[in-house]
């Protein structure tokens, strides 16, 4: 079954036709600006305490959406019960005004980073229907209409998508997710309400638990309007199905969006892993954007001196998009190159559309096609492409092909070398992949 879901996502990427990207715009527009122009938002997490200097100035300048890391969490908040503490949330949401970014508020019910007296209280399911709904509806009431996204809901799931046994889990069941949506649109009817979980980014036996709940929460009238996932990936293991997962959730009528992104790899990193980091967060952006209800990507911080990587897991980090002195890293490159502006071919030249027609566990059949978008004839033509994820050619036909690193270049034969205007002509190839298997984003052809 899982083998015929990778075939399908690579399928619904079929007849993926492009053109070149206009580099110098990626390469001078902030990350934001380019997210917008394409539809989405481009977010990170920050911590409130840093933001002055160099780190509030990228944090600006980059990023159209501000997560609070800890400052909206139920123990930072309401340490004690009933007594509210919004200092720092205040200040992240101030901050965010002050830039005309938005606010995603993270998060409402978690079974973690609760106070003891919540996590610890004696409860029966009435009481501790009323500690919750209370909290919900006193946070979300502060920042009506200045917080966009709320994360009402955070991992609300085990590992094999059965109902998490926290505190709420344990004493109210499944029930509590629902009544904690509802408190938050009582408290904020313009606010989008997300589920926010990690582990679901591939189709599997947790992203299979978050579809039915959703399912059942809207079946219920829930008023659900997006799913989260975090997507915290190891270097290399972009999921083949991400594309396929965040579709099947947007086709039953809810926003996606990737909240918690980073990008880890075994230390010290290297050039090597910097590039193949950067081919990871070009293909998680590639699948927001091939989802029409994905609403944008969140960074789970910009820098890796804000890494929460290091602390949780020993000799790994360098998951961000910069580096400790503020540099941007290669995969900063590799975001702003996906999210670039096209520009159509030249009157006269051709058109690409690269097809995968079929996939399997590290390999792969595509079809490219060629088709004369001109007036006159071509007399011989080469297709240029930079395979995203490191795949390799490892047979093709109809085309000379070579392949350096990951740049392709396909020549003609001399049977299929004159292509009259509005003809098409095709070759294709095998390939092997690891990890995942993107499409390219952008052809040269002439």
């Amino acid at each position: 079954m899982l083998r015929r879901l990778i075939a399908a996502a690579a399928l619904l990427a079929a007849a993926l036709t492009t053109t070149p990207a206009t580099a110098a715009a990626a390469a001078d527009a902030p990350l934001r600006d380019l997210a917008a122009a394409r539809g989405v938002y481009l977010g990170t997490a920050v911590t409130g305490g840093k933001l002055t200097g160099g780190y509030a100035d990228t944090a600006a300048t980059q990023f159209d959406s501000i997560t609070p890391g800890n400052e909206m969490k139920w123990d930072a908040v309401e340490s004690v019960r009933g007594q509210f503490d919004w200092a720092g949330a205040d200040r992240v949401v101030a901050f965010a005004e002050a830039h005309a970014q938005k606010v995603r508020g993270h998060t409402l019910v978690w079974h973690s980073q609760l106070p003891s007296w919540v996590n610890n209280g004696t409860w029966t399911a009435d009481t501790l229907r009323t500690v919750m709904t209370d909290h919900v509806t006193t946070e979300v009431s502060r920042y009506k209409g200045r917080v966009d996204h709320w994360d009402v809901v955070n991992e609300p799931l085990n590992e094999d998508g059965t109902l998490r046994r926290s505190v709420f889990g344990a004493t109210l069941g499944e029930s509590y997710i629902a009544d904690a949506f509802r408190a938050a649109r009582a408290a904020d009817p313009a606010a989008k309400l997300y589920v926010n979980d990690y582990s679901t980014d591939a189709i599997g036996a947790k992203s299979d638990g978050m579809y039915d709940l959703v399912k059942r929460l809207l079946a219920q009238g829930v008023p659900i309007d997006g799913v989260g996932f975090q997507a915290h990936l190891i270097l290399g293991q972009v999921p083949a199905s991400m594309e396929a997962n965040l579709r099947r959730f947007a086709d039953l009528g809810v926003d996606v969006a990737v909240t918690e992104l980073d990008i880890r790899m075994t230390l010290p990193a290297t050039a090597e892993k910097l590039d193949r980091q950067k081919s990871d967060y070009a293909a998680v952006m590639r699948a927001c954007l091939a989802v029409t209800r994905c609403a944008g990507v969140t960074v789970w911080g910009f820098t890796d001196s804000d890494s929460w990587i290091p602390d949780f897991f020993p000799g790994e980090g360098a998951a961000t998009l910069y580096d400790e002195g503020l540099n941007p890293k290669p995969a900063y490159a590799g975001v702003a190159g996906t999210l670039a502006p096209t520009t159509p071919p030249p009157a006269g030249v051709c058109s690409v559309t690269y097809t995968v027609t079929s996939q399997w566990a590290g390999g792969f059949t595509a079809q490219v096609t060629v088709r004369n978008t001109g007036t006159t004839a071509l007399n011989g033509w080469t297709v240029r492409w930079a395979q995203p994820a490191g795949q390799r050619v490892a047979q093709a036909w109809n085309a000379a092909v070579t392949q350096t690193g990951e740049e392709v270049t396909a020549t003609h034969l001399s049977y299929n070398a004159t292509v009259p205007p509005g003809g098409s002509t095709a070759f294709g190839f095998n390939g092997t992949w690891t990890g995942s298997n993107p499409p390219p984003t952008a052809f040269t052809c002439a």
